[in-house]
């Protein structure tokens, strides 16, 4: 298997963490990135090293040029071109549209969507040249369904299924694929602060009747920036246990 250089955004907890586990234990060398929580990045470059992998975490704010332009400079100097973009960092600043402000909705847009637009321009340039590619964004279900009190965040994530049909018809003749996974319920960091209550209701919506784990949405991601994957492009993988069908 072909090693090949790789970025994950948001790396140290979470999808972006496991993403960036299942890169590494894939042969690639990863660049963990993170914006405040270095320490917990630092543990997911060390447990990479542990298992045999190289990885170097890479402190970036994705949602600025300036960030961007670091995060790519600083694993360009210590890997070589990138190959692999997962998009993955996010946040939620949840509230019903009238109680919104316009400094959440920015926030949300910036982190979760204009760094998919940054980060993948940054990322084609080397694989243009290269000839092949695999960008690989998160989504949501509530971006394909929406969700109440999610207006900021299901439009951003909904921007990216829109980003990435349409980035996939510029680049495949380069041998480039362009892709998004779409988790349901995760149990992660921004899943725990759902009461006992909603997610007994949130899980008899759930085909499978559980939330899923970030190691499940990470072998999606890993799959699509795979080889194998070669033939596969413009598509959204929902990882989701049943919940939106």
């Amino acid at each position: 298997m072909t090693s090949r250089v790789a970025i994950v955004t948001g790396a140290s907890r979470g999808i972006g963490k496991a993403a960036a586990m299942c890169l590494a234990a894939n042969g690639h060398r990863v660049a963990v990135n993170y914006v405040r929580a270095k320490d917990e990045a630092q543990s997911v470059v060390e447990a990479i090293h542990t298992d045999g992998g190289e990885a170097i975490a890479v402190g970036a704010d994705v949602g600025t040029e300036a960030g961007v332009a670091e995060l790519f400079a600083t694993a360009g100097e210590t890997f070589g071109p990138v190959e692999i973009l997962v998009n993955n960092a996010g946040v939620v600043r949840d509230n019903l549209l009238l109680r919104m402000s316009t400094e959440d909705w920015d926030d949300v847009l910036a982190i979760n969507l204009r760094s998919v637009f940054l980060c993948t321009k940054a990322a084609l340039r080397p694989m243009l040249k290269g000839r092949w590619g695999r960008v690989v964004s998160i989504t949501s279900v509530s971006g394909l369904g929406g969700n109440p009190g999610q207006a900021n965040y299901a439009a951003a994530k909904a921007g990216i299924v829109g980003f990435t049909k349409s980035v996939a018809k510029e680049v495949g003749s380069r041998g480039i694929t362009v892709n998004a996974v779409a988790p349901g319920f995760v149990d992660t960091d921004m899943t725990e602060g759902i009461d006992e209550a909603t997610r007994e209701l949130v899980r008899g919506q759930i085909t499978l009747g559980r939330f899923g784990t970030p190691e499940e949405i990470s072998a999606a991601v890993g799959y699509l920036a795979s080889e194998e994957a070669a033939y596969v492009t413009g598509q959204v993988l929902v990882v989701d246990g049943g919940l939106a069908i």
